[in-house]
């Protein structure tokens, strides 16, 4: 009778392990090899492959960004002026101004919102006007008497060039647009913003009736999809405040109806703020149930 042939233990043992070596390596073989051959740095050849791999590009963002208005906190026009009051406590009713940002739904690098208002409430009447005209002639007199703080040619010509800009606006006389252009002074002024162009209405015929309209007016540029302007004094009354708003708004639609055919624009948000206090979001409101009383909010 045959007996059974005994395997040892450990010979049993170093059976299985070799079954289990031989399945390790089969699988090594049948993997990608790349993945697992590693360079002088230590990274595999796989890393290297997909680092290498061209990044998806976002696409640029062809609006300015701006936030839902949705969940936002809004003010009524009283309310408010009462909160940027309290931020102005203590300050000079004149020296302190209300500030007014319009923010515009609208495209980057198109074109811009650019223009000069005269507000029934004059922000800042301490303003310096040069007017560009022969020194001796009918329009140089009729300039003065209207408020012209610089009036001539050659004199203004040389303290521009010598670095002495002493005015805020500056307008020229259509019979002395040739001089002025033979100064050179567009160089000088023309990144200042204050050189005289026909395109913005500053080359005239009648100096005396632009410099009324300079005196008190307020001019206004779209920069970054916001355009902003002082439309008040600290000491304003509601009703001064919302006159000028409503001025500076109407216009604003203008300007954006006139480019209507060349991009599209909307008003998207209307902050106002001051001088040293934060701004606030404006509902459209000119009072809410709790807002003070309009003589309140005239008490400097």
């Amino acid at each position: 009778m045959n007996t059974p042939k005994v395997i040892p233990r450990v010979a049993l043992q170093q059976s299985r392990t070799a079954i289990q070596l031989s399945i390790h390596l089969n699988a090594l073989r049948n993997a990608n090899r790349s993945t697992f051959v590693r360079s002088a740095s230590g990274k595999s050849l796989g890393d290297n492959r997909v680092r290498d791999q061209p990044k998806k590009k976002r696409k640029a963002r062809i609006e300015f960004k701006q936030y839902s208005l949705k969940d936002a906190e809004q003010y009524s026009l009283c309310d408010a002026m009462r909160y940027i009051k309290a931020f102005e406590v203590g300050r000079p009713p004149t020296s302190p101004k209300y500030d007014l940002a319009v923010k515009l739904r609208t495209i980057k690098n198109g074109p811009t919102v650019r223009n000069r208002l005269r507000l029934p409430h004059a922000v800042d009447t301490s303003i310096r006007i040069c007017v560009i005209c022969p020194p001796d002639s009918k329009h140089a007199e009729a300039a003065k008497k209207a408020g012209a703080s610089v009036v001539g040619e050659d004199t203004i010509f040389d303290a521009v060039k010598a670095g002495r800009i002493e005015f805020d606006r500056c307008i020229c006389h259509q019979d002395s647009i040739t001089k002025m252009n033979k100064a050179g002074l567009g160089r000088i002024l023309g990144p200042r913003g204050l050189m005289p162009s026909a395109k913005f209405g500053t080359i005239v015929k009648d100096v005396a009736v632009s410099v009324k309209g300079l005196i008190g007016g307020s001019e206004y540029r779209e920069r970054n999809g916001v355009l902003r302007m002082a439309v008040g004094q600290l000491g304003f009354t509601p009703e001064e405040l919302q006159a000028n708003i409503k001025t500076f708004m109407g216009e604003i639609k203008k300007d954006i109806a006139l480019l209507s055919d060349k991009v599209n624009k909307e008003i998207h948000e209307v902050v106002l703020s001051s001088t040293n206090a934060p701004g606030f979001s404006l509902n459209g409101d000119f009072r809410s149930p709790t807002s003070p009383s309009s003589r309140d909010l005239s008490v400097t």
